[in-house]
């Protein structure tokens, strides 16, 4: 859509067209990805993180039982750098490689270009929506997934629901307004008491409709989604909203469509989407604790002992942003969604 003056759009959708714009999005026409970029993600900072995840679907795989056929489903692959590095892992594994069926769920044309160039050669299927995941057991893999999608934000004010909106007062300075809404007839819609016990609420409708999907797929056929992100375990959701630009934050109104637009996922609210959907939630921990109980800091150890120094304190510079508490460490948390009859907790408990 052609955005014009005094045009007023709900958050989600003011994310959306600044993100997803056929023709300007933010992730339709540039890499965000990198030193050059806006931003760095995990499977760029280290191969180790691919690795880990890589040895964690093999494991998983064991713990279904070892299907002769499953799909691994990675929910938005940025560069194409993580499944790239989890194929290579995987090349070691022959069993199991012969059993994989590897399929990406991208939206951006322009990362999916980058991926197709960066995995040629690769027997990789690009789906057009979730429904086309076949019918046997899943694995979904979601890193920096859930954080790119839009969301919308509600804030009680006198024991009334505003949703919140942008308006274009001018088209270069848009600001927030906030609409009067019934909050009953809009928790009928959408299946659950998203208000209970808050004073502001922010979530993706996209995503759970992805996890509707998902969770169909994986309560028919058995499998699993893990998802790693931005996010906090606290009960009372909070306002997260955030514009990123050259590796800083910056105003979510500022540079419209030249900037990424993300968020913190409230985890209790993504368990709650997931118990509803009848998943069993297996495991939460943060990604410290988790790339460590995988081993990360062993295969640090392994792969650098040859090495010259300067390249061995290259490779655990990168480790520690990965598990340290001051960067990546903590602010990112690890789930597993599963049927009920599952018990997997690998990486979870030591």
């Amino acid at each position: 859509m052609k955005i014009k003056k005094n045009d007023i759009l709900t958050v989600d959708k003011y994310i959306h067209e600044a993100l997803y714009n056929r023709r300007s999005g933010y992730y339709i026409k540039a890499n965000p990805f990198g030193k050059s970029g806006d931003y760095i993600t995990a499977p760029n900072i280290s191969i180790l993180f691919s690795e880990m995840i890589a040895i964690w679907i093999i494991l998983f795989w064991e713990n279904l039982k070892r299907p002769k056929k499953f799909n691994l489903i990675e929910l938005g692959a940025g560069n194409g750098e993580m499944i790239k590095q989890i194929i290579k892992t995987f090349d070691r594994f022959l069993s199991f490689k012969n059993s994989c069926k590897i399929n990406i769920l991208e939206k951006s044309i322009y990362l999916k270009k980058i991926q197709k160039q960066k995995l040629k050669n690769k027997n990789i299927k690009w789906l057009k929506n979730l429904n086309e995941v076949s019918n046997i057991p899943s694995i979904f893999i979601g890193n920096e997934f859930f954080d790119a999608l839009p969301i919308k934000q509600f804030i009680k004010k006198n024991n009334k629901w505003y949703e919140r909106n942008v308006k274009f007062f001018k088209l270069n300075r848009p600001k927030f307004i906030d609409v009067l809404i019934d909050i009953k007839k809009f928790e009928k819609k959408i299946g659950f008491k998203i208000s209970h016990k808050q004073k502001f609420i922010e979530y993706s409708p996209l995503a759970i409709e992805y996890l509707k999907i998902i969770s169909k797929k994986i309560n028919s056929n058995n499998g699993g989604i893990l998802i790693i992100d931005y996010g906090y375990w606290g009960k009372n959701m909070k306002n997260t909203l955030k514009s990123i630009s050259n590796h800083k934050f910056e105003n979510v109104l500022n540079n419209f469509s030249k900037s990424d637009i993300t968020y913190n996922l409230s985890f209790k609210l993504i368990e709650k989407i997931l118990k509803k959907f009848n998943l069993k939630v297996n495991g939460m921990t943060n990604q410290k604790n988790f790339l460590i109980n995988l081993g990360i800091l062993k295969r640090a150890e392994i792969i650098s002992k040859n090495l010259p120094f300067s390249k061995k304190a290259d490779i655990y510079f990168r480790v520690k942003r990965l598990i340290d508490k001051h960067s990546m460490g903590e602010i990112f948390k690890v789930m597993l969604g599963t049927k009920k009859n599952v018990n997997f907790q690998t990486g979870f408990v030591n």
